[in-house]
Protein backbone atom coordinates (compact mmCIF):
# COMPACT_ATOMS: atom_id res chain seq x y z
CA UNK A 1 0.00 0.00 0.00
CA UNK A 2 1.38 3.40 -0.97
CA UNK A 3 1.55 6.03 1.74
CA UNK A 4 0.54 9.26 0.04
CA UNK A 5 1.04 11.46 3.11
CA UNK A 6 3.70 14.14 3.15
CA UNK A 7 6.74 13.70 5.41
CA UNK A 8 5.23 16.27 7.79
CA UNK A 9 1.97 14.34 8.02
CA UNK A 10 3.88 11.12 8.75
CA UNK A 11 5.88 12.86 11.50
CA UNK A 12 2.86 14.31 13.29
CA UNK A 13 2.25 12.70 16.66
CA UNK A 14 5.88 11.60 17.01
CA UNK A 15 6.78 14.43 19.36
CA UNK A 16 7.80 18.03 19.13
CA UNK A 17 11.05 19.02 17.52
CA UNK A 18 11.42 21.81 20.09
CA UNK A 19 11.58 19.80 23.31
CA UNK A 20 15.32 19.06 23.16
CA UNK A 21 16.41 22.66 22.75
CA UNK A 22 16.34 23.50 26.46
CA UNK A 23 18.27 20.33 27.31
CA UNK A 24 20.85 21.19 24.64
CA UNK A 25 21.37 24.73 25.92
CA UNK A 26 21.49 23.81 29.61
CA UNK A 27 24.11 21.16 28.86
CA UNK A 28 26.18 23.73 26.92
CA UNK A 29 25.85 26.38 29.66
CA UNK A 30 26.94 23.93 32.37
CA UNK A 31 29.86 22.88 30.15
CA UNK A 32 30.95 26.51 29.81
CA UNK A 33 30.61 27.04 33.57
CA UNK A 34 32.74 23.97 34.20
CA UNK A 35 35.32 25.07 31.63
CA UNK A 36 35.63 28.39 33.46
CA UNK A 37 35.73 26.82 36.93
CA UNK A 38 38.20 23.97 36.29
CA UNK A 39 41.30 26.22 36.03
CA UNK A 40 40.34 27.86 39.32
CA UNK A 41 39.76 24.42 40.92
CA UNK A 42 43.16 23.20 39.70
CA UNK A 43 44.78 26.31 41.19
CA UNK A 44 42.94 25.70 44.49
CA UNK A 45 43.98 22.05 44.64
CA UNK A 46 47.59 22.78 43.70
CA UNK A 47 47.77 25.50 46.35
CA UNK A 48 46.92 22.82 48.94
CA UNK A 49 49.85 20.59 48.00
CA UNK A 50 52.38 20.33 50.80
CA UNK A 51 50.12 21.94 53.39
CA UNK A 52 48.08 20.44 56.21
CA UNK A 53 44.31 20.09 56.52
CA UNK A 54 44.04 23.39 58.39
CA UNK A 55 45.36 25.21 55.32
CA UNK A 56 42.85 23.44 53.06
CA UNK A 57 40.01 24.33 55.43
CA UNK A 58 41.18 27.95 55.53
CA UNK A 59 41.15 28.09 51.72
CA UNK A 60 37.63 26.67 51.50
CA UNK A 61 36.43 29.02 54.26
CA UNK A 62 37.35 32.02 52.12
CA UNK A 63 33.98 33.29 50.81
CA UNK A 64 34.96 33.41 47.14
CA UNK A 65 36.48 29.92 47.23
CA UNK A 66 33.46 28.46 49.03
CA UNK A 67 31.02 30.02 46.58
CA UNK A 68 33.01 28.92 43.54
CA UNK A 69 33.40 25.40 44.93
CA UNK A 70 29.64 25.15 45.50
CA UNK A 71 29.00 26.50 41.99
CA UNK A 72 31.40 23.90 40.59
CA UNK A 73 29.68 21.05 42.46
CA UNK A 74 26.20 22.13 41.31
CA UNK A 75 27.28 22.64 37.68
CA UNK A 76 29.17 19.33 37.67
CA UNK A 77 26.29 17.23 38.98
CA UNK A 78 23.76 19.01 36.74
CA UNK A 79 25.97 18.47 33.69
CA UNK A 80 26.52 14.82 34.65
CA UNK A 81 22.78 14.27 35.07
CA UNK A 82 22.07 15.68 31.61
CA UNK A 83 24.85 13.65 29.99
CA UNK A 84 23.80 10.39 31.63
CA UNK A 85 20.19 11.13 30.66
CA UNK A 86 21.19 11.27 26.99
CA UNK A 87 23.08 7.98 27.28
CA UNK A 88 20.05 6.32 28.89
CA UNK A 89 17.71 7.68 26.20
CA UNK A 90 20.01 6.53 23.40
CA UNK A 91 21.02 3.08 24.61
CA UNK A 92 18.32 1.71 26.94
CA UNK A 93 15.42 0.34 24.96
CA UNK A 94 13.11 -1.25 27.53
CA UNK A 95 10.70 1.23 29.11
CA UNK A 96 10.92 -0.14 32.66
CA UNK A 97 14.73 -0.03 32.65
CA UNK A 98 14.72 3.45 31.13
CA UNK A 99 12.37 4.86 33.77
CA UNK A 100 14.28 3.16 36.57
CA UNK A 101 17.63 4.47 35.34
CA UNK A 102 16.26 8.00 34.87
CA UNK A 103 14.96 8.00 38.44
CA UNK A 104 18.23 6.60 39.76
CA UNK A 105 20.23 9.16 37.77
CA UNK A 106 18.15 12.07 39.05
CA UNK A 107 18.24 10.80 42.64
CA UNK A 108 22.00 10.13 42.74
CA UNK A 109 23.01 13.38 41.03
CA UNK A 110 20.71 15.40 43.30
CA UNK A 111 22.02 13.58 46.37
CA UNK A 112 25.61 14.19 45.27
CA UNK A 113 25.00 17.90 44.73
CA UNK A 114 23.21 18.30 48.07
CA UNK A 115 25.92 16.39 49.94
CA UNK A 116 28.67 18.43 48.29
CA UNK A 117 27.07 21.79 49.05
CA UNK A 118 26.31 20.65 52.61
CA UNK A 119 29.97 19.69 53.13
CA UNK A 120 31.17 23.01 51.75
CA UNK A 121 28.77 24.93 54.01
CA UNK A 122 29.86 22.88 57.01
CA UNK A 123 33.50 23.65 56.32
CA UNK A 124 32.82 27.32 55.58
CA UNK A 125 30.85 27.84 58.79
CA UNK A 126 33.00 25.73 61.10
CA UNK A 127 34.53 27.51 64.05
Amino acid sequence: MNDLRTPLARARGLGSGKTGTEHFWVQRVTAIALALLVPWLLWLLLSMVGHDAAHAIALIRAPLNGILLAAFAIAMFWHAKLGIQVVIEDYVHTRASEVTLHLLNTFLCTLGAIASVYAIIRIALSA
